[in-house]
């Protein structure tokens, strides 16, 4: 299932540059995105390189799930695809 990498988890003062908030193209509501949950994240660096990580919980009730990676995603991660597993 393809996701688009929405934003970093973050407050006012604070980000998480581990943690980002996927859209998922097939789930509008927040039960559909609990059943995303501990599912794997790939993104796909402009190298060809792979950045892993997994779906922790659901974000808001328009179906939004939010993803820790391994490692911090960089700035020109946004609004691209991710593949969820």
């Amino acid at each position: 299932m393809q996701a688009k990498i929405s934003n970093y988890r973050g407050g006012v003062r604070t980000q998480h540059p581990h943690q980002m908030i996927l859209v998922p193209e097939e789930s509008s509501s927040k039960e559909e995105a609990k059943k995303l949950l501990g599912k794997k994240v790939i993104w796909k660096t402009p190298s060809g390189g792979e950045i892993t990580g997994k779906v922790i919980r659901a974000h808001g009730g328009k179906g939004h799930v939010v993803a820790k990676f391994d490692r911090g995603l960089p700035g020109q991660a946004l609004g691209t695809a991710a593949e969820i597993k």
